[in-house]
C-alpha cells in the first residue's frame, strides 16, 4: 500500500507574506491527498529526524544554529530562508518523514511512499541554509538507506525547476549514490551545467540535464527519457528517491518550463517501468515533496503524482 506521511507540524512554519513557500503550499498538497479513494493510502503524521539522523549529512554546529534561531523567535538563514519558533519542529518532521519512507519501503511494506513535508530541502547543505531549505530531506533519506539499512546503490531525482545544489554537493564524491537533476539552466541557483559530473569516487555519478526556458513539453520528456536510458546502462539501484518539485509546470509563477500536471504522473510511472521492474534490485520508490508554488498546479500535479505512486505501490 502507498504510504502518505503528512503532518500539522509542517503546516506551523510561516514565511513573510508573499513568499512563495507559504502555508497555502500544505493545504494544496492536503486537498490532493484527500481525493485519493481512502482505501487507496495509509496515511502516517511524521516523526522527527533525529539528531543523529541529521549529523549523517549537516554539521553539529549548523544543527544547533537553526535550533538556536528557532528558539529565540526565529529569523533569517539567508534572504530566501526564514524561520520562525514552529520551524524546527517542522524542519525535523520533513526530514524525518523522508526517512520514515524509506523505511517503509524497506521494512517491506509497501513498494511506494510520498512525505508532503515542508520546508523543502535539496538546496539545503551540510552547513548553509538556502532557497527555503533548513534540512536535506532526500539526502537524509539516502543517508539512511545506505547507512541505516545497508544499501550501496540509491539513485535520486530530482525534477525541480531549480538545480538540486545542496544535494549534489553532498553525494559529489559518493559512488554509492547517483544523483540525476533535471531543472531549467541558466537559472538559480546558477549551478547544474552538463559538465558537472561528479568527482573522485563519485566521478560519473552526477547527470545534469540542463533545460533552456520555454523548452517545449515533448523535448522536456525526451531528455527524462534519455537521462533514464543513461542511468540505466550505469547504475542499477536498490531504492530510488524523488525531489518531486512541480514548478516545472507551465503556470509556475518561479519557472519557465512547460510540462502538464499529467506529466508528473507519467515521469513517475517511467521510473518505475525502469527500475521496478520484475527481477530488478530496486526494492521501491519513495518521493519528497520539493518546490512548486502555482496552487492550482501543485494540487493537479501532485494528485497525478499520487495515482502513480499509489498503481506502484499496488502492484507491488
Amino acid at each position: 500500500m502507498l504510504l502518505i506521511v503528512q503532518d500539522s507540524d509542517c503546516r506551523a512554519h510561516e514565511t513573510p507574506p508573499g513568499h512563495p513557500e507559504r502555508v497555502d503550499r500544505f493545504d494544496a498538497v492536503n486537498r490532493a491527498v484527500e481525493a485519493l479513494p481512502q482505501d487507496s493510502y495509509k496515511l502516517e503524521t511524521a516523526r522527527p529526524a533525529t539528531r543523529a539522523e541529521l549529523e549523517r549529512l549537516h554539521a553539529p554546529g549548523y544543527i544547533g544554529r537553526v535550533e538556536q534561531i528557532c528558539a529565540e523567535g526565529g529569523g533569517a538563514l539567508d534572504p530566501d530562508t526564514h524561520a520562525v519558533p514552529a520551524t524546527w519542529t517542522a524542519a525535523l518532521k520533513a526530514a524525518g518523514g523522508a526517512i520514515q519512507g524509506v523505511e517503509h519501503v524497506l521494512a517491506g511494506r509497501g513498494r511506494a511512499a510520498f512525505n508532503a513535508g515542508r520546508p523543502p530541502g535539496h538546496h539545503a547543505f551540510r552547513a548553509q541554509a538556502m532557497g527555503f531549505c533548513f534540512f536535506n530531506n532526500v539526502a537524509l533519506a539516502a543517508a539512511a538507506a545506505l547507512e541505516a539499512h545497508g544499501l550501496s546503490r540509491v539513485l535520486i531525482v530530482d525534477w525541480d525547476v531549480h538545480h538540486g545544489n545542496g544535494t549534489q554537493a553532498l553525494f559529489y564524491a559518493e559512488p554509492r549514490v547517483f544523483f540525476f537533476s533535471m531543472h531549467q539552466y541558466p537559472f538559480w541557483p546558477g549551478t547544474g551545467g552538463a559538465e558537472e559530473r561528479g568527482a573522485g569516487p563519485g566521478s560519473g555519478f552526477t547527470l545534469n540535464v540542463p533545460l533552456a526556458q520555454n523548452l517545449s513539453r515533448l523535448e522536456i520528456r525526451q531528455r527524462f527519457t534519455n537521462a533514464l536510458e543513461q542511468i540505466a546502462a550505469r547504475f542499477e539501484p536498490e531504492l530510488v528517491l524523488i525531489s518531486a518539485g512541480f514548478d516545472m509546470h507551465r503556470a509556475d509563477p518561479l519557472g519557465g518550463l512547460s510540462l502538464e500536471s499529467a506529466d508528473f504522473g507519467e515521469m513517475t510511472q517511467e521510473l518505475a517501468t525502469r527500475f521496478l521492474n520484475k527481477g530488478s534490485a530496486c526494492r521501491g520508490l519513495v518521493s519528497t515533496l520539493e518546490g512548486g508554488y502555482d496552487l492550482p498546479a501543485l494540487e493537479a500535479s501532485v494528485a497525478a503524482h499520487l495515482q502513480a505512486l499509489k498503481e506502484i505501490a499496488r502492484i507491488g
